[in-house]
This record gives C-alpha cells, sequence and structure tokens, in this order.
C-alpha cells in the first residue's frame, strides 16, 4: 500500500499485489492476497471511498503518469478526483 495523495479533499492510495511469502507464523492462516493493482480514492467530504482494478486501474496508472510528466496544479488534480466521485458508493468505515 502506498499512498499517493492526500489533500482536505482526497486521498489516494495504490495498492499493490502481495509479493512472497507473508511471514506470518507458523499455524496462522495466510492473509487475504491481492492478485492485481488498484486504487483508493477517498472522498473526505462524502465520506465515501471507491476502489479502481482492472481496466479502470490502468486508466487512473495513465493519469497519474500524465500527471508526474506535465506537474498539474492542486486544482487540476482535484478536479479529476472528483470525476471520480460518482463511482463512490461506499462509505469508509475504518481509515
Amino acid at each position: 500500500m502506498h499512498m499517493l495523495y492526500d489533500s482536505e479533499t482526497f486521498v489516494v492510495v495504490h495498492m499493490q499485489p502481495d509479493a512472497g511469502p507473508n511471514g506470518a507464523p507458523k499455524g496462522w492462516p495466510t492473509p487475504p492476497q491481492l492478485s492485481r493493482h488498484g486504487f483508493e480514492i477517498v472522498d473526505k467530504r462524502s465520506g465515501k471511498e471507491v476502489y479502481l482494478d482492472g481496466s479502470w486501474a490502468e486508466m487512473f496508472q495513465q493519469q497519474i503518469l500524465a500527471w508526474q510528466r506535465d506537474t498539474p496544479t492542486q486544482e487540476e488534480v482535484e478536479d479529476t478526483l472528483d470525476g471520480y466521485v460518482g463511482l463512490a458508493q461506499n462509505p469508509v468505515v475504518v481509515h
């Protein structure tokens, strides 16, 4: 898990697949493993989050790469993230 963005309005976290042994003590259950990466976007205003994986995650990854090349303003980043708010259906329970 890697936090990419944190502002007064949004948090964006990159969830990456687990690699290698989990290191859990013998006899403990194996925790679930992520099979592919994804992004969690939390809208702090509404208290809801959306998890992007699959093709949504790939499209968002392209957006991040564009941001790295072009260095957008905070307003431009927030406007883009605001476009994902309509997808946010899950209330944030623990963060």
